[in-house]
């Protein structure tokens, strides 16, 4: 099996995000299908970059798939 590097697969991630015009959490289970990887190994990845995590935490919030925490305003 390939080890896939934190870095690059954030890249790959933005990458898909952007060319298929898709969410991220979307994209993660695309990435996943496309490289027939458990979403449990992208999660593990996920959770090693902060700013990626945020990104689906504030996604995931937004769809009401998470309850929303508090948060300062910007």
């Amino acid at each position: 099996m390939i080890r896939q590097t934190n870095k690059s697969f954030i890249e790959e991630i933005e990458d898909l995000r952007k060319s298929k015009n898709i969410e991220y959490i979307d994209a993660v289970i695309c990435w996943c299908e496309a490289n027939k990887f458990e979403v449990e190994y992208a999660a593990n990845l996920i959770k090693k970059d902060p700013v990626i995590k945020s990104k689906i935490q504030v996604e995931a919030e937004n769809l009401n798939i998470l309850k929303k925490s508090g948060r300062l305003p910007i």
